[in-house]
């Protein structure tokens, strides 16, 4: 599947194959440990945030999973 922007395509397959990979050769192995995938997903988030507001996608009123979000959760 491709990305909400064409220029993040690249990233989003490069990681998606780091995190399959990790998936399936680490974590269901029951080995623990920092992310390896940690900056490509970074990288490919800033491209899509990017490209949402090039395409004026409208998000207001939308939830996302994320780090802020748990964080709101925590703290209330």
């Amino acid at each position: 599947m491709n990305s909400v922007g064409e220029a993040c395509t690249e990233l989003k397959r490069e990681y998606d194959q780091c995190f399959n990979r990790w998936f399936a050769e680490t974590f269901l192995r029951g080995e623990r440990g920092a992310d390896p995938c940690g900056q490509l997903f970074r990288r490919y988030q800033l491209c899509v945030q990017k490209a949402i507001k090039e395409k004026d996608i409208p998000i207001e009123g939308l939830e996302f999973m994320g780090p802020s979000k748990g964080k709101a959760e925590s703290s209330s």
